[in-house]
């Protein structure tokens, strides 16, 4: 049994997968931020603090939400990599649509990652998304509408649905939220 732990989900690790996930290299970024190729790798290897501007930024390159960054709660050094409890779970996004996300994997640096998702009553994906990814999705509880490419479903607790590379919108029409479990791969978070 290998008794080393691995290594524990920082800032620098996600920003590393994340920029990996998109096929983006150091000097990609670099270039985009106005920043050394070496300050970039430091903020990579947690050797060196982004400002919130640079997050900003570097949150607006790597096309995920500011708030994803923020997220890294403390854990005991032996969960670290294995376990994300209930109330440690990272949020991403804004819940601007009514959708409220959080990551289930411990880290991003997988690849793919697991998000738990709540579709709030009577909301509304705004404009349809695709994203260069395979996801399925399994719903635990409540219904959901889904568009995938031109097919229309409607899914209910113990449904699991795929998307792969296509457009796709939701839409919770419902009294009641409909909450959901998502495989994404690569992480897009």
């Amino acid at each position: 049994m290998n008794s080393q732990a691995p290594q524990s989900a920082t800032l620098g690790a996600d920003l590393r997968a994340l920029r990996k996930a998109r096929g983006l290299t150091l000097v990609d970024i670099a270039e985009r931020l106005d920043r050394s190729v070496g300050w970039l790798s430091q903020v990579e290897r947690d050797k060196s603090e982004p400002s919130i501007s640079d997050l900003r930024l570097i949150a607006e390159c790597l096309g995920v939400p500011m708030s994803m960054l923020f997220a890294h709660h403390s854990v005991p050094a032996e969960e670290q990599g294995y376990v994300v409890r209930a109330g440690a779970r990272r949020a991403m996004g804004s819940g601007y649509e009514g959708l409220i996300e959080e990551l289930l994997s411990p880290d991003l640096t997988d690849d793919f990652e697991m998000v738990h998702s709540t579709f709030q009553p009577r909301s509304l994906m705004q404009n349809p998304a695709e994203r260069p990814t395979q996801e399925v999705g399994y719903m635990v509880s409540g219904r959901l509408e889904l568009t995938i490419g031109d097919r229309f479903f409607t899914v209910g607790p113990g449904d699991s649905f795929r998307i792969r590379n296509e457009p796709y919108q939701w839409a919770n029409p419902y009294d009641e939220p409909a909450v959901a479990v998502w495989v994404i791969a690569p992480p897009v978070y």
